[in-house]
């Protein structure tokens, strides 16, 4: 379940949430997918809204606001009955809603949350209220694990790192003495760090990308442009893939706590290498396959010269070994059977917190979710 279109056209990681549905239906699950109606992953979709709340509420403008809270508040509200008549035998919740956990909670409905974010404070309260044996949580890295669980008591909560299909991302036995950098072009993704540094290292770049942020590519990336660093585009798919492989190196600069950075998984699949900046969960998931630098060009650019050298069977056996679509279904169908087996379980557990549920003088018999 997603408040989202899926896949998504311009986020990589939610493209996981499309895979991860097709790769339950090629396990022989029956799949249903909650999401907005504009969804097309090649399954049924019932959906949350007609089409994504993006198009009526661009979240740049409309994100905090009164109105898009309650466009949301009442799709879920809405669709969440759906998932309480026993239709499912469990519920992969993907949306970044306070409601979806607390249903589970207080109606006992066996849930998987996957938070792919940081935690903010509405979503982060709804977790803490919500765990139980039936309703668990997932998230995609260490760091992430602390970053929602700071006093280490999420006993409910388990890392699932994202994975890839290997094949969409084939390994090349050697590389063109190049650099590559891919993501969306914008500020918390660093393409202007990685030009300065590949310029300080004096190994070509090209970044490829969706230009997400017109402006800092205009003042910020453009006059970094020239010479060994150019801007290659936007590629998607194969040709991607084909981009990134005949390069030798990867290089990853998000200025931000990146939850995982499917990005670095996907060039060492191909071989690549990865120089990084020690944001978030870099370090988690590039581990022996490259080299990690302070958030600056000269260190930075001095990570460049060293990983470059790391063989490429290294990131290739590293995301095999670790990061592989396979192995994050694995650990999924291990969660739902969790939640399952927690709805038998003859356990005494604390009543639903009674602060998180209100009842409205409209509906004097319905509980509803705060």
């Amino acid at each position: 379940m997603c408040g989202f279109r899926s896949p998504p056209r311009l986020w990589g990681a939610w493209n996981r949430i499309a895979g991860t549905c097709a790769g339950g239906c090629a396990r022989g699950h029956d799949v249903t997918l909650f999401a907005a109606g504009d969804s097309d992953w090649g399954g049924p979709v019932v959906p949350i809204l007609p089409e994504h709340y993006d198009r009526s509420f661009p979240w740049y403008l409309w994100n905090g606001t009164p109105e898009l809270t309650a466009h949301l508040d009442g799709a879920f509200a809405a669709v969440l009955p759906k998932l309480a008549r026993g239709a499912f035998d469990v519920i992969h919740n993907n949306a970044l809603h306070r409601f979806p956990p607390r249903f589970a909670r207080r109606d006992r409905v066996a849930m998987v949350t996957s938070l792919h974010v940081p935690p903010f404070d509405v979503l982060h309260r709804a977790v803490a209220e919500s765990a139980a044996p039936w309703s668990r949580f997932t998230v995609c890295s260490g760091p992430q694990l602390s970053a929602w669980w700071p006093g280490g008591d999420g006993s409910v909560a388990s890392v699932v790192p994202n994975g890839i299909d290997p094949l969409d991302w084939p390994f090349q036995p050697r590389g063109n003495g190049e650099a590559v950098w891919m993501g969306r072009i914008t500020p918390t993704k660093g393409a202007h760090l990685a030009a300065q540094a590949a310029r300080q290292a004096g190994i070509p770049l090209t970044l490829y990308g969706t230009i997400e942020d017109r402006d800092y590519f205009e003042t910020s990336l453009r006059p970094a442009l020239g010479g060994i660093v150019r801007y290659g585009g936007h590629l998607v798919g194969r040709e991607l893939a084909q981009a990134v492989g005949r390069a030798s190196l990867l290089v990853f600069t998000p200025l931000w706590n990146e939850p995982f950075g499917l990005v670095a998984i996907e060039a060492m699949s191909c071989g690549l290498p990865v120089a990084a900046t020690d944001m978030g969960a870099v370090c988690d998931v590039v581990g022996n396959a490259g080299c990690i630098a302070t958030p600056n060009a000269g260190a930075l650019a001095d990570a460049m010269r060293r990983a470059i050298n790391i063989p490429r069977h290294v990131p290739r056996a590293r995301v095999m070994a670790q990061f592989t679509h396979a192995r994050m279904l694995d650990a999924y169908e291990a969660q739902y059977t969790a939640a399952r087996d927690g709805l038998s379980a003859r356990l005494a557990y604390p009543a639903f917190p009674p602060h998180a549920l209100r009842v409205t003088p409209e509906m004097p018999d319905q509980r509803t979710l705060a």
